[in-house]
């Protein structure tokens, strides 16, 4: 069973968005190993690009902060290693198609499995194109995550179908960032994939407090929260960690509640 799994083996699962390096890669560490004390069921690394065409200001502020403190993909490869000595719980990297061709997707996928990387997110890679990192990504164990959005429609089917690890339902159309409601018939798209796979389904962009965060989790099986944690990130730099446990915790406990 591909270990993404066991992130909702046990009910509704909090998934944080950290980018790494943002302000540095010692404020990650800890970052991450606050979420992960404070009930993260999965946590998404996000590798700086100086392009990350998916991504809200607050992200895209982000990713400039940390290839502005000279982070590399080298980087957050030794940061996940050392992060692996403690954090049990399921990695997911999540950054674009030309990181990963860059870097070599073959040996990217080996590093992944060496460090402990469990899947990978590329938001820009069409669903058409997946093949060219599906097979090597499969070969060294890390599952590909695929994305459905609102325009997906008549391909839900097909991308549900071949999927593995979870998937990543967007919830709005245009960039990540906070929205004060999410009007999408996020039911409706999940119901659509439940029809074409047992793989699970969480929600992202868009969600940034705890009532947004159990409403998805009710529709789905996990909420994803990226910019409101870059925020606290924005607020406290090198001191957020224990802001962002404390939102962590309270966002697990959201989608957890009945």
């Amino acid at each position: 069973m591909s270990n993404i799994r066991s992130a909702f083996a046990n009910g509704k699962a909090f998934i944080p968005f950290i980018t790494c390096g943002d302000p540095n890669l010692e404020t990650t560490a800890k970052i991450v190993r606050a979420a992960a004390e404070n009930g993260a069921d999965l946590i998404e690394l996000g590798i700086p690009f100086s392009d990350p065409t998916a991504e809200g200001p607050v992200i895209q502020g982000a990713n400039i902060r940390a290839l502005s403190a000279g982070v590399t993909t080298d980087k957050v490869f030794e940061l996940v290693k050392e992060l692996r000595k403690d954090v049990k719980i399921p990695f997911v990297f999540m950054t674009y198609a030309n990181v990963v061709y860059s870097y070599d997707a073959e040996r990217f996928m080996a590093r992944c499995c060496e460090a402990g990387v469990d899947g990978i997110i590329l938001p820009d890679l069409p669903y058409e194109e997946k093949n060219e990192f599906a097979d090597v990504a499969k070969q060294y164990g890390v599952d590909l995550i695929s994305m459905i959005a609102p325009t997906s429609e008549d391909r839900i089917a097909m991308i549900a179908k071949e999927a593995s690890g979870f998937i990543y339902v967007v919830s709005s159309l245009g960039v990540t960032g906070e929205r004060s409601e999410i009007t999408t018939n996020i039911s409706e798209l999940v119901e659509l994939v439940r029809k074409n796979t047992n793989v699970p389904c969480a929600v992202g962009f868009g969600i940034s407090k705890p009532e947004q965060a159990k409403a998805m989790a009710k529709l789905s099986d996990g909420a994803i929260v990226g910019s409101a944690i870059i925020k606290i990130l924005e607020k406290y730099g090198s001191e957020a960690a224990p802001y962002v446990g404390q939102f962590v915790k309270e966002m697990k406990s959201a989608v957890v509640s009945d």
